[in-house]
């Protein structure tokens, strides 16, 4: 047996990217301390999240970075050994997209653009394309930017492209229209971890949700940082508070127990998934 651990992130960043580096180093330096071998930080963890998700305001978007931008060139230095997954505003050039790298000591070892952008985000971002999973010193990763795991073909892709470990970066917030008195009765706490126990166990893989915590403009983020096993148990977490959840397990072990008998991804019938594209 080979046994990892692995850590989900829940804190607060805003525009100030040093104040930002600063927090992401003391992190990194937390899952180390840890034992953690991959650690995944929330979306927007470099330059925040978007302040206002029904009407962006243009002159207060986050700082878009190039893919090469020395600030994650500093975080795959600050990574050292270990893999590290962070979410930033990606500078394309023409376009603007919400983004996340996942890096090593030794460089680049995997990006994703945001696919599925919700009404407010079109305005800020251009959406991705693609879902690709890539080989790291943890084990295969692939990674989700908050509203893509709502869709399951978008951690179903990243399986099937032989996924171990999904590693889904958010800034998820409260209900915006119709908050709830109590942050565990909102439904949109609700919804974040019925997701993440749903995409692990349908696709029999291990999954590390992190999520911003404290309030941006209007909204307020869940946190909720968790390590989900490949039956859908949840193996750590933070529930609301910020820190990190941090699991140890066999990734490889407890996938093949997982499909045992049932293996999810090997059984399903492509030609009955009308509505599924190419991926299936």
């Amino acid at each position: 047996m080979s046994t990892i651990r692995i850590a989900a992130a829940a804190a607060h960043f805003g525009r100030d990217l040093d104040f930002d580096l600063t927090r992401i180093a003391k992190l990194i330096d937390d899952a180390r301390s840890s034992g953690a071998a991959l650690l995944v930080l929330p979306d927007a963890a470099l330059g925040g999240y978007l302040a206002d998700l029904r009407h962006p305001d243009p002159e207060a978007l986050p700082p878009a970075l190039k893919p090469d931008d020395p600030l994650i060139l500093q975080v795959a230095r600050l990574a050292a050994e270990m893999v590290v997954c962070v979410g930033y505003c990606e500078d394309g050039g023409d376009e603007r997209y919400n983004a996340a790298v996942c890096v090593s000591g030794d460089g680049v070892l995997g990006r994703h653009r945001k696919v599925h952008l919700p009404a407010g985000e079109t305005t800020a971002y251009a959406p991705g394309d693609r879902f690709d999973a890539f080989d790291t010193p943890a084990g295969r990763v692939g990674m989700l930017i908050d509203y893509d795991k709502t869709f399951p073909e978008s951690a179903r892709s990243l399986s099937l492209d032989g996924a171990q470990i999904l590693a889904c970066l958010s800034a998820w917030p409260t209900s915006i229209t119709n908050r709830a008195p109590r942050m565990h009765q909102d439904r949109q706490a609700k919804l974040f971890d019925l997701y993440d126990m749903a995409r692990a166990a349908e696709n029999q893989v291990c999954l590390a949700s992190s999520n911003q915590t404290g309030s941006m403009g209007g909204m307020r983020f869940l946190g909720q940082a968790k390590v989900v096993g490949p039956g859908g148990d949840v193996l750590a977490r933070t529930w609301s508070k910020a820190g990190v959840a941090v699991a140890e397990l066999d990734v490889a072990a407890e996938i093949d127990t997982a499909r045992r008998v049932l293996r999810h991804l090997d059984e399903r019938r492509p030609p009955a998934y009308r509505a599924y594209g190419e991926h299936t």
